[in-house]
C-alpha cells in the first residue's frame, strides 16, 4: 500500500477546550492557544531567573538575557535614536515572543504558531496601531504629514501621497506575510524531505539512496533554526522603523 504525506496536515488548529459558539462560528482553546501562552511562560520565567541575583558578575542565564536585551536596545536606538528608548519593551517583547514561537516550531510535533497568517497579522497590526496612535498622541495632524514628502512640486502630491497611503497601509501585510510565508514554507519542505527519508527506507534497493535527503534534512533543519532567529530579528528591526516613522514624522 502506498504512503502518502499531507504536509499540511501539521498546520491543522485543533480544538482543545470548546467555549461555546458565536452564531455558527465555533469559539474554543486551540493548541495555537496554548503554545502562544506557553511562550509567555518561558520568556516570564527566563527573565525572572535571568534578573532575580543581578549579579555583577552575571551567570549563564543572566548574561544570555543581557546579550538579548543590548542587541534589540542597539537596534532601537539605530532605528529611532534616544526618544525611542520608550518602545524598547514593546520590540523586545515582539521580539523574544516570535523567536520562542519559532523555536517551539522547530520542536518535533510540535505545533508551528507563526506559520498561521492570522497570528502574524495580529502582531503586524498591532504595530502598526502603535505607530498611528502614538503619532497621533504625540504630532496630532502633523502625523500624516508622513504622506506628504517635502520638496515635491504640488503637482506631483496628487500622485505621490496615494501611493505614501498604499505604502503605509501594505506595512503590516508585507510584515505579517514575510514571518508567515517563511515558517510556513521552511516547516512543509522539512516534512516533505522527511517523508523521502522513510519512502527510501522502505524502496528495498533504492535505500541507498536515503542518505541523501536525510542530509538534505539535516542541513534543512539547521537552516530552518537559523531563520527562526532571523525571522524574529527582521520582525523586531522592521518594528522599530516603523515606530520611527511615530518619532519623526515627515521627510
Amino acid at each position: 500500500m502506498a504512503v502518502t504525506i499531507d504536509p499540511i496536515h501539521q498546520f491543522e488548529l485543533k480544538s482543545l477546550v470548546p467555549l461555546g459558539h458565536i452564531g455558527h462560528q465555533q469559539l474554543a482553546f486551540t493548541q495555537s492557544a496554548l503554545y502562544m501562552f506557553a511562550a509567555v511562560g518561558v520568556i516570564a520565567l527566563i527573565t525572572i531567573v535571568a534578573t532575580s541575583s543581578r549579579a555583577v558578575v552575571p551567570g549563564r542565564i543572566q548574561s544570555l538575557a543581557e546579550i538579548f536585551y543590548e542587541f534589540i536596545d542597539d537596534t532601537v536606538h539605530q532605528a529611532t535614536g534616544d526618544q525611542g528608548k520608550k518602545f524598547m519593551p514593546l520590540v523586545f517583547s515582539l521580539f523574544m515572543f516570535v523567536l520562542v514561537l519559532n523555536l517551539f516550531g522547530m520542536i518535533p510535533y510540535a505545533f508551528a504558531v507563526t506559520s498561521h497568517l492570522i497570528i502574524t497579522f495580529g502582531l503586524a497590526a498591532l504595530v502598526i496601531s502603535v505607530v498611528v496612535g502614538y503619532g497621533v498622541y504625540k504630532h496630532g495632524t502633523h502625523f500624516f504629514g508622513l504622506f506628504v514628502p517635502s520638496g515635491v512640486p504640488k503637482p506631483l502630491l496628487a500622485i505621490l501621497v496615494p501611493i505614501e497611503v498604499i505604502s503605509f497601509i501594505s506595512r503590516p501585510i508585507s510584515l505579517s506575510v514575510r514571518l508567515f510565508a517563511n515558517m510556513l514554507a521552511g516547516h512543509i519542505a522539512m516534512k516533505i524531505f522527511a517523508f523521502f527519508v522513510v519512502q527510501l527506507l522502505l524502496a528495498g534497493a533504492w535505500s541507498v539512496l536515503s542518505p541523501l535527503p536525510l542530509f538534505l534534512t539535516i542541513a534543512l533543519t539547521a537552516l530552518e533554526f537559523l531563520v527562526a532567529a532571523l525571522q524574529a530579528y527582521v520582525f523586531a528591526t522592521l518594528t522599530a522603523i516603523y515606530l520611527n516613522d511615530a518619532l519623526h514624522p515627515g521627510h
